[in-house]
């Protein structure tokens, strides 16, 4: 694995609760050789700084130093067209679910076609919500014990780092971007959610979409809109029909 790899996956941390978390995070990313981490609307404001995360760091204070901190997941995605969340719980609504195994060549797909990618850890006690996983192109679990999946934050970004690192380092010697494949244009999922919301109001100026009474509708959208991966010229396509139901109001 290539510094150039390495530098297109995106490590976010949403809603962390303890510093120690953070610190031990940054130690497994750079132990694997990665470093782009990002931490969104952390339980403590300036999680990085503060002594434990420092502490259990342990030499990768240079990746907390260089983390950014926000309130804003949309803004961390906005770039990435494949955004895995990592959950070990299922939802009846949102993203395609698929194991571990399975994501892996999604990002080394990702990857030789120079396109970034985001994996997003959620809260310790309760994990990702259906918000977040608005925000992703698919939900991830790692297989572990059925009787016992949950991982410690840190193990579950180690297990991922180091996997990772040794998928991208088998073909260490060639030049990851030199492939006769064409990537594909996926919109991220920013663009996606939207794109939705210009539906939402779209479906109200028709009176398709009562929204005193919306029941599972734009849910059912959204998982239906997960599930194709839209290319960018699909958004703008969709966005245009949205905006001629707006103006039949």
């Amino acid at each position: 694995m290539n510094t150039a790899q390495a530098q297109l996956l995106r490590w976010v941390l949403v809603e962390t609760s303890h510093p120690g978390n953070v610190g031990s995070a940054a130690r497994a990313l750079k132990t694997m050789g990665f470093s782009d981490l990002r931490l969104i609307s952390p339980k403590i404001s300036g999680v990085a700084q503060t002594p434990e995360a420092i502490a259990l760091a342990s030499g990768a204070v240079d990746i907390l130093e260089s983390s950014q901190e926000s309130s804003s997941l949309e803004s961390a995605v906005q770039d990435c067209p494949l955004v895995l969340g990592l959950t070990s719980r299922d939802r009846e609504f949102g993203p395609p679910a698929i194991s571990w195994q399975d994501a892996r060549p999604l990002i080394e797909a990702a990857v030789t076609g120079n396109q970034r990618v985001a994996l997003l850890f959620g809260p310790e006690r309760t994990g990702l919500d259906n918000h977040h996983l608005s925000l992703c192109t698919h939900r991830v679990w790692l297989d572990a014990n059925p009787l016992y999946p949950s991982l410690n934050l840190a193990q579950a970004i180690m297990v991922c780092a180091f996997t990772l690192r040794e998928a991208l380092s088998k073909d260490a010697g060639a030049d990851p971007f030199n492939s006769n494949i064409e990537p594909v244009d996926y919109a991220d999922p920013a663009a996606v959610a939207a794109m939705l919301d210009h539906w939402r109001e779209g479906l109200e100026a028709i009176g398709y979409l009562d929204p005193a009474n919306p029941k599972k509708l734009m849910p059912r959208l959204q998982a239906l809109f997960a599930r194709t991966r839209l290319h960018k010229e699909e958004i703008d396509l969709l966005r245009g029909i949205a905006k001629l139901m707006i103006s039949r109001k």
